[in-house]
């Protein structure tokens, strides 16, 4: 007799409660990553954030 196994009932829980937050995160990752890829040294020194940032 083969033993029951949780895992595949876990994860089809929590990826129908998480996939909204995951998705989300992911495409708020690759916006932000493809913002600062693009940021030169010349974006740089004109930015306050980085200005009052600079250590």
């Amino acid at each position: 007799m083969r033993k029951f196994d949780p895992w595949p009932v876990f994860f089809k829980r929590e990826w129908n409660r998480n996939w909204p937050f995951l998705v989300g995160f992911a495409i708020t990752g690759t916006i932000i990553a493809k913002f600062t890829a693009g940021l030169t040294e010349e974006d740089a020194k004109k930015s306050k954030f980085v200005q009052l940032h600079k250590r």
